[in-house]
């Protein structure tokens, strides 16, 4: 039976090792991307989802259409795939294109080729974790695991256990192909979302819809 005290070991046992695992990976600028030499660390607030980015000064309200490449999967040694697999990948990159696709066609005209008044936006998947299978679940309704998410969500931190997605952005103008916007990310979904714990790409998945929405949000 276990005593009083050793609750607050068990606790904190817990935490420290819900800890090591939410680390993961963070996203670099990735060396294989175009707009690689432009990115600059970033120093605001969004760092821990935006940890390097490139802004040239813009009026997005002049641009109405949307040129979306297709999603390129990164193939540089500097990926942060770790083990996922090839099938995973492409899975994701699918994923991503109809997502951003969905996103992007609320604000703008989907164009079929870059001109006057349009964006013409690359998307790279640069890496991703999957969700610990059983684990990660379990952190949901272990109390020690919940206490350590509920502090994550309120701190917009990553989940115990919890998959996650990395990718580049890159905006250019459709006519003259000046970079207008590049960006690294890596998305999770809030640490409290428990139907995102479930598959194991179910949270890069998550990760994807509200990268989109958050770059949508910034061509207004």
């Amino acid at each position: 039976m276990f005593t009083n005290k050793l609750v607050p070991l068990l606790f904190a046992g817990a935490a420290a090792l819900a800890l090591a695992a939410c680390a993961g990976v963070q996203p670099v600028a990735y060396t294989g991307i175009a707009s690689s030499p432009q990115l600059k660390q970033n120093r605001d607030d969004d760092a821990g989802k935006v940890p390097y980015k490139y802004a040239a000064t813009v009026v997005w309200a002049r641009y109405t259409q949307v040129v979306l490449d297709p999603v390129a999967v990164y193939q540089g040694s500097d990926n942060q795939f770790g083990e996922l697999k090839a099938a995973d990948r492409a899975a994701l990159a699918d994923y991503m294109q109809k997502t951003f696709s969905e996103k992007l066609a609320k604000r703008f005209d989907v164009a079929t080729q870059p001109g006057p008044n349009t964006l013409r936006i690359k998307l790279t998947l640069t890496g991703a974790e999957s969700t610990t299978l059983l684990v990660g679940q379990f952190m949901h309704f272990d109390l020690a695991g919940n206490l350590y998410n509920g502090v994550q969500s309120i701190r917009g931190g990553q989940g115990a256990f919890s998959g996650s997605v990395s990718y580049a952005v890159e905006v250019y103008d459709g006519a003259s192909g000046q970079l207008l916007k590049a960006y690294v990310s890596k998305q999770y979904p809030n640490a409290m979302n428990l139907p995102a714990a479930f598959g194991s790409l179910g949270a890069a998945k998550t990760g994807l819809d509200k990268g989109a929405d958050a770059l949508v949000a910034q061509l207004h």
